[in-house]
């Protein structure tokens, strides 16, 4: 198929292709005009094709221009508006009736690519939709997306990303859809208003992640998520309302030591009278108490104490 140098959409999703899609390519130019490229549901397997990214031109610098074509005899002209394809856009299934040479997608989604996203997928200036979820993917974002600016939709949920988010990422101004949940990114999420139109539910299930629009917030200095361990120590033995186990032992040591003060002086200086009286008076009818018991229990026979 690099071969063919007009094909402009490949749909393969939802199929048991296997096979590793990162080996050398046969052709210097493979497939330049390739515009949609859905191979989703599939099994697929190594690390994300560089070599097309680096060579997808029908997703580089396209202009704007070109979407006012009207059909003509030319049958490139005639190809954009006579065509029917079913892709998944945003996140819904769409049934697509023309191409405009504007309309540019790649859809990686649910195989078995691993390895990190190069940084060459930032040469396609002119995509408008990228899905890479549901794979094995490593590494950082790469800052690269960044370059484009007309990208509509960004997928890289349930995968294994770490890092930060990179910054550049404020500069996609044309992000409608943001899924980046279910990886394990930290820091701060990037402050924008662009960014700030996303939810929750783009970020979810980054542990690390804090900022807004996260409740988690974050410490000033390094942008982690700021959690005392004091707080989750509370927690986990049950104290609430501020009343941890270190309050507790406080007020034990408190109450020991105001103790053994009392007892040091009552038997010091035998005052105040009445609270010595009380005490010798508990002690004497203890120890009444206990003599009776012991005569009581001398006076019992053999038979009764077995019963």
């Amino acid at each position: 198929m690099e071969a063919l140098p007009e094909l402009r959409v490949l749909v393969l999703k939802s199929n048991k292709f296997d096979g590793n899609m990162s080996l050398p390519s046969r052709s210097n130019l493979p497939i330049p005009k390739l515009q949609v490229l859905d191979i989703s549901d599939n099994e697929f397997v190594g690390s994300l094709p560089q070599t097309y990214f680096k060579n997808f031109r029908a997703m580089m610098d396209v202009k704007e221009n070109q979407t006012n074509l009207t059909p003509s005899d030319d049958d490139d002209r005639y190809f954009l508006f006579f065509l029917e394809m079913r892709i998944t856009l945003k996140g819904l299934d769409q049934l697509l009736r023309r191409l405009l040479k504007t309309f540019t997608t790649i859809d990686l989604s649910s195989n078995n690519f691993s390895g990190s996203i190069p940084d060459s997928i930032g040469n396609l200036n002119s995509l408008r939709y990228l899905n890479l979820s549901h794979n094995n993917l490593t590494g950082h974002i790469p800052a690269s997306l960044g370059n484009i600016s007309v990208l509509e939709s960004l997928d890289l949920s349930s995968n294994k990303l770490d890092g930060r988010i990179p910054s550049e990422l404020t500069r996609l101004t044309f992000l409608a859809k943001l899924n980046l949940s279910m990886n394990d990114l930290v820091g701060q999420i990037p402050q924008s208003t662009q960014f700030s139109t996303f939810e929750n539910d783009s970020y979810v299930g980054n542990l690390r992640l804090c900022g807004f629009p996260l409740t988690r917030k974050c410490n000033e200095e390094n942008g982690q998520r700021m959690q005392p361990e004091e707080e989750d120590e509370e927690e986990e033995y049950g104290f609430i309302d501020g009343f941890g186990w270190k309050s507790v032992v406080m007020g034990y040591g408190s109450g020991i030591i105001v103790g053994i003060g009392i007892g040091c002086w009552i038997i010091r200086f035998g005052r105040p009278r009445w609270l010595v009286e009380f005490f010798f008076g508990v002690g004497y009818t203890y120890m009444k108490n206990k003599k009776k018991k012991k005569k009581t229990r001398k006076r019992a026979t053999p038979t009764q104490r077995r019963s």
